[in-house]
């Protein structure tokens, strides 16, 4: 798959789904419902440890190749060959030029941009202010069109959590206030519709089936 550069990039795609499979007992969606027009930005919300492993599995499975900025990338390097970027807080030259070199990716038609522009993760609450980076992209980015996500983690009715992603549709990019209002509106949206997006594992219950006396 071409979010997965080489060996590594597989390796490192195998080891998110297998984190993902062991740790929740189904990752749900809600697809897009109209097409996906690139170059897009995908933007979610960033209320769970897990947010990027979730849109690295949405993208791959919409088959949009994109690159993701992390804040921590010198903890995980190798996931530069599933395309992600350095994007440390602390050294600003470092943020510049992974922003220019998104733009010149962006503007060839080569990758896609995921982003978190609340910038810092949170608990589940309201929404950050939305960073300025997303908006210097968008405006560089001739045609860019912007989809929201919402992800959401429950842990309620099985033996371990599930994950809920509600994709929005596709705009042309506005400003940060309306994609801030975008996601708002989407995250709450009760009306729409699930479907499985990455079987985990099952409840002990599930699993263990005794014989009927």
């Amino acid at each position: 798959m071409a979010q997965e550069r080489g060996l590594i990039g597989r390796l490192v795609g195998d080891m998110i789904r297998g984190s993902v499979r062991k740790r929740f007992h189904t990752v749900h969606w809600s697809p897009p419902q109209g097409a996906i027009p690139t170059p897009v930005i995908f933007y979610a919300n960033h209320h769970g440890w897990m947010d990027g492993y979730m849109m690295f599995q949405l993208v791959t499975r919409l088959g949009i190749e994109c690159v993701d900025w992390i804040q921590e990338f010198d903890a995980f390097p190798a996931f530069e060959y599933i395309g992600g970027m350095p994007y440390p807080p602390t050294r600003v030259t470092d943020r510049a030029k992974t922003i220019r070199q998104t733009i010149r990716l962006m503007r060839a038609g080569a990758k896609n941009l995921v982003i978190f522009p609340e910038q810092e993760l949170t608990r589940p609450g309201a929404l950050r202010p939305f960073g300025e980076a997303m908006a210097l992209v968008a405006r560089k980015v001739p045609g860019v069109h912007v989809v929201p996500v919402h992800i959401r983690y429950e842990m309620s009715i099985h033996e371990r959590p599930e994950a809920f992603l509600k994709v929005g549709e596709a705009h042309p990019w506005e400003s940060l206030e309306v994609a801030q209002e975008a996601l708002l509106a989407l995250m709450g949206d009760d009306e729409r519709q699930f479907e499985v997006l990455t079987k985990g594992t099952k409840d002990i219950n599930e699993r263990m089936r005794w014989p009927k006396k």
